[in-house]
């Protein structure tokens, strides 16, 4: 064990005291090294809940013996879900064919407002219904359950397309809790919704939560459940809280317990944990980090960075193109079928064959979808990929696809933030699709629109976007900042000269 700071020091006399404890780890303050702590500091029996397996496999290799190394998924399996080992695995099958297993008729069509919604957009709908269901902590599936789709976002149209989902997901349900035989695909998370409906009791005397602030709702109830018998100890960092859209919830700043922080990093200087307490700032944290003085870390330009951190699978790829072009070996992160997928789906599109793909599924043309995201208040975000096919084709970004080298042969790596969570490099880059954000009611003298309100979501991805850096780190596309009004202008936050003209640009704005 390394030498614990005061803040380790304190949170181990809290936790040899027997609170409930709930700890704001930092960007690089040592999380898991703390947890350790904790649990070498008794002889008591404790169970340590990783958020996924490798995380799990690692973390086992640091606790002492008096602790298992779980995900709430395992604990789930070795309750519940071995029950259920016959339909584990089964091959993949179409969404639509599993929908018409369920009465979903595969000419079923349904007009609401100005979209045709077919039988395949009805099957995922369902089926994302009940995965839905399956992180919440809710005892039945329940209307908010359903997903909005592109296009029929606003609530009369949502209210419609809720009416015609639920009863054939509440089939769907139904037809999960055969441990035999069924339908529709049985996968991890349907014996994780399962285990948490018996209201489980898990022995120890000790629980570690960790990665808190990505809980999914269904594993924070049980987690809280334990109260009355065990101790509990959650850890995690509210500032990255990114994983919402998915389903997780940023279960600890509702948590009853004795609230600590970790604030010294040891991953990056001081002045990149200047810029990381401006986020941290922006987003109401609870905690503000101290870089460590031996390291040197300087923000500037970087042309040749370890890494380059995206907002969006598109502006990855914009990158990764971009990268191909100056002839270097580019690795992406998480690999490119993502992004395969999506282009596939334009391709069909612009084609005139109507996609499967969650995000074009109810677009019948490559006219109606430029339309859409022209336009469209909720369609912004789609605009860089629409511009992005149309300036390049689908063949090249294919083509760019297909060239990506793995990671350990890259010359450098190409990543969303998103992906990039748990990483870190030497030097980074933030890419160009972080666009400032703007307030289209207010302008300036001159006519052009004022800095408009940090959406905190985006300000978080930010956050942990700029806290992967350890020696260098270059703002890139967060470099607007510098003059935002938001920025921290009370904090002697080093300077950066804005970048020249990237390709990104020629796309316009999200």
């Amino acid at each position: 064990m390394p030498t614990p700071t005061s803040e380790q020091c304190v949170a181990v006399d809290t936790f040899r005291r027997g609170d409930h404890l709930v700890l704001q780890a930092g960007a690089g303050t040592g999380k898991t090294t703390t947890l350790a702590m904790l649990a070498a500091s008794t002889k008591k029996r404790g169970r340590y809940i990783a958020f996924n397996k490798s995380i799990a496999m690692e973390a086992a290799t640091k606790f002492s013996s008096n602790v298992q190394c779980k995900t709430a998924h395992s604990l789930a399996f070795a309750a519940v879900g071995h029950n259920y080992s016959a339909r584990m695995d089964a091959p993949r099958v179409p969404g639509w064919k599993t929908g018409a297993s369920l009465g979903i008729g595969l000419n079923m069509r349904i007009r609401i407002g100005e979209r045709d919604v077919t039988n395949k957009a009805l099957s995922y709908t369902v089926l994302r219904t009940v995965t839905r269901f399956c992180q919440s902590a809710d005892p039945m599936i329940q209307p908010y359950h359903v997903p909005r789709l592109r296009g029929i976002e606003m609530e009369d149209l949502h209210a419609q397309l809720v009416d015609v989902v639920l009863p054939y997901a509440h089939k769907a349900w139904e037809d999960l809790q055969n441990p035999d035989h069924g339908n529709v695909r049985f996968d991890h998370d349907h014996y994780l919704k399962i285990w948490a409906l018996t209201e489980p009791r898990i022995e120890a005397d000790f629980l570690l939560l960790d990665e808190a602030q990505d809980t999914n709702p269904v594993v924070e109830k049980v987690f809280n459940a334990q109260r009355s018998h065990t101790q509990l100890v959650m850890v995690g960092d509210s500032a990255q809280a990114i994983y919402g859209w998915r389903g997780a919830r940023d279960v600890m700043s509702d948590f009853d317990g004795t609230e600590l922080a970790l604030s010294q990093s040891f991953r990056f200087g001081p002045d990149l944990a200047d810029e990381a307490n401006r986020w941290l700032s922006i987003v109401d944290s609870p905690i503000r980090l101290a870089g460590t003085t031996a390291i040197s870390t300087r923000l500037e330009r970087v042309e040749y960075p370890d890494a380059i951190l995206c907002r969006s699978n598109v502006g990855a790829m914009l990158e990764v193109m971009n990268q191909l072009e100056q002839g270097r070996r580019v690795a992406l992160v998480g690999g490119g079928e993502a992004l395969r997928a999506l282009a596939r789906a334009a391709r069909g599109l612009k084609a005139g064959k109507r996609s499967t793909h969650p995000e074009l599924i109810l677009f019948e043309s490559w006219g109606e979808l430029q339309e859409y995201a022209e336009y469209d208040p909720s369609g912004r975000d789609l605009l860089p990929l629409v511009d992005l096919v149309d300036e390049h084709g689908v063949d090249v970004i294919l083509d760019a696809v297909d060239k990506l080298a793995v990671e350990h042969g890259a010359d450098i790596v190409v990543s969303t933030a998103h992906k990039a969570k748990g990483r870190e490099w030497a030097s980074v880059r933030i890419g160009e699709d972080f666009t400032e954000p703007v307030d289209p009611e207010e302008t300036d003298e001159d006519g052009n629109p004022l800095p408009g309100d940090i959406d905190d979501g985006e300000a978080r991805l930010a956050y942990v976007a700029v806290t992967r850096a350890r020696n260098q780190l270059d703002l890139g596309g967060l470099s607007w900042i510098n003059q935002h009004p938001d920025g921290n202008p009370n904090v002697d936050i080093p300077r950066q000269a804005p970048m020249a003209p990237t390709p990104w640009d020629r796309l316009g704005p999200l």
